[in-house]
């Protein structure tokens, strides 16, 4: 990935503000009446799983997963380390995190010591095309939301097919670009700009996994539920905004003031098929294919 692309990225992430994003964030804290050091998973919801369908939609992808002994597991593109998280919990397992912003990172770690998961995480601010780890180390890899941002699809598949395990799995929850060939309403969660956004339709993103090796077991489309949780959402954002009252630390936070407009994008783009969202569960089996 190139410098530009990564500081752009950054940018669009965690730096609207001069202020440091993890100094907005625990000031918000104060604010709310709530000991940023001491921190609780409902009073993290809003910051914890930057993707469609929250904590819900984390926990059916464990489900389909169908995970068991697994002891260490990367998430790439972890964000603020909310299903890092989930996972250490849910699994008893070590979670590395990897994501290229610097300031989710710095997050992330916080927020995993506020909570008392830090000897279960670690988070490490990385290119997910150059992963820091040791070859075959991970058992399992986690991504949500992420390979989006990755132009160089094929290098990040090399990767994961490099640090896992003979065997090892990939639980992916991924937006996928629909039927309809109109250019995405922006700015969206993911991209302010058309450089930063790197969909590919459902079928090519399964033709490059199967060119790099990974056999698909289960894969399904959770469109329809991320719509609905989109549209709820946008309601419970209008209505704060209304009230104006002092509310939990929440993505907007983490986006700045357009994070309205972004919701508002990204419903009317899931609406009218421009974008899909799949979750699904690939196992490494042979050799890469040759193209």
């Amino acid at each position: 990935m190139r410098d530009h692309t990564v500081s752009g990225l950054s940018q669009h992430y965690a730096g609207y503000d001069q202020m440091a994003l993890i100094d907005r964030l625990r000031a918000a804290f104060v604010e709310a009446g709530i000991n940023p050091d001491q921190l609780a998973p409902a009073q993290m919801a809003g910051l914890d799983q930057l993707h469609l369908g929250g904590r819900g939609a984390s926990q059916r992808l464990l489900e389909l997963g169908e995970l068991s002994g697994v002891t260490r597991m990367l998430d790439v593109g972890c964000g603020t380390g909310g299903a890092s998280r989930l996972l250490a919990q849910a699994l008893g397992c070590k979670v590395v995190g990897v994501d290229i912003t610097p300031a989710f990172i710095d997050v992330a770690r916080w927020l995993s010591q506020a909570c008392g998961l830090s000897s279960q995480t670690d988070f490490l601010c990385a290119d997910a095309a150059k992963l820091p780890l040791a070859s075959h180390s991970i058992q399992a890899l986690w991504c949500q939301h992420a390979l989006l941002n990755m132009p160089d699809r094929d290098a990040v598949l090399k990767e994961w097919r490099r640090v896992l395990v003979p065997g090892g799995l990939v639980l992916l929850h991924e937006v996928v670009a629909g039927a309809n060939p109109e250019p995405l309403s922006l700015p969206v969660p993911w991209a302010r700009r058309p450089e930063h956004s790197h969909l590919e339709s459902r079928q090519a993103l399964e033709q490059h996994l199967q060119h790099a090796g990974f056999r698909q077991l289960r894969l399904i489309d959770v469109t329809e539920p991320a719509l609905s949780w989109r549209r709820h959402h946008g309601r419970r954002e209008q209505q704060a905004a209304v009230i104006e009252k002092v509310a939990l630390p929440g993505a907007q936070l983490l986006f700045g003031d357009d994070f309205t407009t972004m919701g508002r994008n990204l419903q009317a783009n899931l609406a009218n098929d421009r974008v899909r969202v799949i979750q699904g569960v690939w196992e490494m089996s042979g050799e890469p294919l040759e193209r």
